[in-house]
């Protein structure tokens, strides 16, 4: 088999489009944000978010939300390599506005919580995890 330089050229850049590409698939945690909440501004009260100050491991860390009003909640770990973690939607019916749940942290890193409220605002609130040992490979 021989290669023509037309033939390298084009298999340099799959390569390059390749190593490229991975990282933009990887959305940071305030793209995301502004995502969820279209642009709009948050404000600070709102929602509670309740989770360790110190996790001794962190695959099963476990966390609360707690957000009177809200329609949804939107769970990130900045410094996880996906920060998505879950999105809680609420109906009209719904009794309370809280959610629970354990999630896996990489390491040491801010909890992220942003509730859309049911009149169209958005609240933020966020908590500092200190993991001991790293559920993400880490």
């Amino acid at each position: 088999m021989s290669l023509t330089r037309r033939d390298t050229f084009g298999l340099a850049l799959g390569a390059a489009a390749l190593t490229v590409l991975p990282f933009r698939a990887n959305a940071s945690a305030e793209d995301l944000i502004a995502e969820f909440t279209g642009g709009a501004a948050t404000g600070d009260s709102g929602v509670e978010l309740t989770a360790p100050e110190i996790a001794e491991n962190g695959n099963t860390v476990p966390i609360s939300v707690d957000a009177p009003g809200a329609s949804a909640i939107f769970v990130l770990a900045a410094g996880n390599p996906t920060p998505a973690v879950a999105t809680f939607a609420f109906g009209p019916l719904a009794g309370s506005r809280m959610a629970s749940t354990r999630i896996r942290l990489a390491g040491t890193q801010e909890v992220i919580a942003v509730a859309k409220l049911e009149d169209g605002t958005f609240a933020r609130t966020a908590k500092t995890v200190k993991v001991t040992i790293g559920g993400c490979g880490g």
